[in-house]
């Protein structure tokens, strides 16, 4: 009759806690240094952030804008847009003026 006997290896031992080892040591880089890890969402972050404060400060001018077609649109003509845009555009003005130029133009 055979038997088998098989002799107990200290290395027999050590692969399931190296390779349990390796496979949290994969995740766990990838979970701070991967695409979607903390150091790339630090990232997301700050650029959102930037990008919150631009969307502001274009809500902002859209809405003065606005406020500008408004005055000169067809129901409330303002004669005072009508004349300032006018001038603007042709760069012309009268010698008694005192010409003052805004950034919304």
């Amino acid at each position: 009759m055979w038997t088998r006997h098989h002799k107990k290896r200290k290395f027999g031992r050590l692969i399931l806690p190296a390779v349990t080892t390796a496979f949290l040591g994969y995740f766990g880089y990838h979970s701070v240094h991967g695409d979607y890890g903390l150091r790339a969402a630090e990232t997301f972050e700050q650029l959102r952030s930037a990008r919150s404060a631009e969307l502001a400060s274009l809500v902002s001018r859209r809405k003065m804008l606005e406020k500008q077609v408004e005055l000169l649109s067809d129901g409330s003509l303002e004669r005072d847009m009508i004349d300032e845009k006018a001038r603007y555009q042709l760069n012309v003005s009268r010698p008694d003026e005192i010409v003052i130029f805004n950034s919304y133009f």
